[in-house]
């Protein structure tokens, strides 16, 4: 295993007394504190945060774009990660999955949106923040399970030097096809970094979900 699953960092409630928590996971280069940081911009105070930390700040050494084996033995790892810390949250917390949320920026969105899409369910919110699915064009899509009318925020420049407003684009269909309620909102001439909108957005659609006890 390239990537500690154990190698977790917390904010927010304590898990334990949280009945929501938020799966935060960093990008290229960056940490689980870097990511954790964004709680503090999360408006609603039922939240536990938790992010997984990639070994030495990677989760996959190339392009999200290039074919999948060439990102291998890490991507799997990246993903095993990803498996291991919601069954953690489903079994030693008890989260139910409209109470399990998901945050990436970059690389950590490409990774997560995989994950998400590869294991549907009603979460209660999937915040991909300049990302998208992973692998080269006209990679095969079809997934199974469906999100149930869960809210998913797909937010990115539509210049971004990383990632492709195409990819985008096309992550969103695959979401509105695994019945997600999906938004997407590209954003003209803006860097590859996370935007006071886009923020807006995540606290607006977590406002607008259930409350589950």
């Amino acid at each position: 295993m390239i990537h500690n699953p154990n190698n977790l960092f917390t904010a927010g409630k304590p898990l334990e007394k949280a009945n929501k928590v938020m799966i935060m996971v960093h990008g290229r280069g960056g940490s689980a504190p870097d990511i954790l940081s964004l709680a503090e911009h999360i408006q609603d105070p039922a939240f536990a945060f938790v992010a997984p930390q990639a070994n030495q700040n990677t989760w996959y050494p190339y392009s999200f774009l290039r074919p999948m084996e060439e990102n291998e033995p890490y991507l799997s790892s990246a993903l095993q990660v990803l498996t291991s810390v919601r069954a953690r949250m489903q079994s030693d917390y008890n989260f139910k999955a409209p109470q399990i949320y998901w945050l990436g920026f970059s690389q950590g969105a490409c990774l997560m949106l995989e994950f998400v899409v590869r294991n549907a369910m009603p979460y209660g919110g999937v915040f991909g923040l300049s990302g998208g699915l992973i692998g080269p064009e006209g990679t095969s899509r079809l997934y199974e399970g469906s999100f149930e009318s869960a809210p998913v925020f797909l937010g990115c420049s539509d210049i971004d030097p990383h990632i492709p407003k195409q990819r985008v684009l096309e992550s969103e269909g695959v979401f509105r096809q695994m019945e997600a309620n999906v938004t997407a909102k590209l954003y003209p001439n803006y860097p590859h970094s996370i935007n006071e909108d886009e923020l807006k957005i995540v606290n607006t659609l977590i406002a607008g979900s259930p409350v589950i006890n």
